[in-house]
């Protein structure tokens, strides 16, 4: 057995082109890469209507209990402009101790510390007392129809125990160490649709118009004070991101009024409280306005919290000890796939730095991918001890 170098095998994953949810090959790629170092692998493919096809892995070496799982995704986010990059986006390049290239912060690069520090791991502890695996997905930055939600339920009923999950995503806002993610807030998107009756503006009284109706909503829900935050949850936070009135005359009363927001919520609330709330306002205010309305919910994730255990502090312990920097416990952020692993395991997410996912050039410092890589190997000593 040979011990993979985490430059080499990054460069590797981001040659891939794996724009979300097209696969390229990463997959295939990956899993062979594992079964040279003795994981049982199985490629598992999801299918829903309307969704395209996601390919995921699931592999695992060892039968015996704990099981320590990594996390994360191959797919990536379309690069946009090419012309905007100083490189080929799936042609990586290194360039002032930088690993440049679409997804070599946003995740490929935590995937490939994660396989160098367990082929690291095996050479010195290949009878080790417990079982590693991997839980990598091609649809995170996607719909996260056909990804890790549904390996979670295969997961479940094959009755696969896992001990606990760590989850790659990039956490740190500046240094590699001030962060580790131990919950998420949930997200709660809604599209409202306001029906009036159309019109001629000279003639109010002849018609009802939505968007008096829309407005009145919006203020309200904008203004709502859903709570003050607690001690590790920002204070949940509703935005309005879309208002849409289709209207090409001017001297025309609208039929209909249209608007989306989104809400990210702590845990002192649930996606089903959230919408009982805000329900009651649809129906007052549409009430009193004679106005009829629709509502379309989708939840992205209820909000989590992991409770620090040993392992967290074990970690937090080691991250501090290889980058001299004391990490924070964080719910900040967005969604991530946490939101379902969470359902099966304890888990927690600790990554690169966050600040060039998803932008034009996308990097990570070659050395943080070294120390990354460190972390994750004393990881697996402590854990396993």
């Amino acid at each position: 057995m040979t011990i993979l170098n985490e430059v080499k095998l990054a460069k590797e994953l981001i040659k891939f082109p794996s724009i979300t949810p097209i696969d390229a090959g990463v997959m295939r790629f990956l899993e062979k890469k594992l079964k040279k170092l003795g994981f049982k692998t199985n490629i598992i493919i999801f299918k829903e209507k309307n969704f395209k096809p996601v390919k995921n892995l699931y592999a695992r070496i060892g039968n015996k209990s704990p099981n320590f799982c990594y996390a994360g995704h191959l797919d990536v986010v379309p690069p946009g402009n090419l012309n905007d990059w100083t490189i080929n986006p799936f042609k990586p390049s290194i360039k002032k101790g930088h690993l440049i290239g679409r997804g070599a912060n946003d995740m490929k690069s935590s995937i490939a510390a994660f396989v160098s520090a367990v082929s690291s791991f095996l050479i010195k502890n290949s009878n080790f007392n417990g079982s590693i695996s991997f839980l990598i997905t091609g649809d995170e930055e996607g719909d996260a129809i056909n990804g890790t939600k549904k390996v979670v339920n295969y997961l479940k009923k094959k009755k696969e125990k896992i001990n606990f999950c760590l989850v790659g995503e990039p956490t740190n806002p500046n240094k590699l160490g001030e962060m580790i993610k131990i919950g998420r807030r949930g997200s709660l998107t809604g599209k409202l649709i306001i029906n009036g009756i159309q019109g001629h503006v000279a003639y109010p009284q002849r018609a009802n118009n939505p968007s008096t109706t829309i407005v009145n909503i919006l203020n309200e829900i904008k203004n709502i004070k859903f709570d003050k935050g607690t001690k590790n949850f920002q204070p949940t936070n509703l935005e309005i991101t879309r208002i849409n009135i289709d209207n090409s005359a001017d001297n025309v009363i609208p039929a209909t009024a249209e608007a989306t927001f989104n809400i990210r919520f702590n845990n002192k609330h649930t996606s089903g409280s959230i919408k009982k709330k805000l329900n009651k306002i649809f129906q007052r205010i549409s009430k009193k306005n004679k106005s009829k309305f629709k509502i379309e919910y989708r939840v992205s994730g209820e909000a989590f919290l992991t409770k620090p255990n040993n392992t967290t502090l074990m970690i937090k312990n080691i991250i501090k000890k290889i980058t001299k920097i004391t990490p924070k416990f964080s719910t900040t952020g967005g969604t991530s796939d946490a939101r379902f692993i969470r359902n099966i395991s304890p888990c927690l997410e600790f990554g690169l730095v966050g600040k060039t996912m998803h932008k034009i050039d996308e990097a990570v410092s070659l050395k943080d991918l070294k120390n990354l890589k460190k972390i994750y190997q004393n990881i697996l000593q402590d854990y396993f001890k």
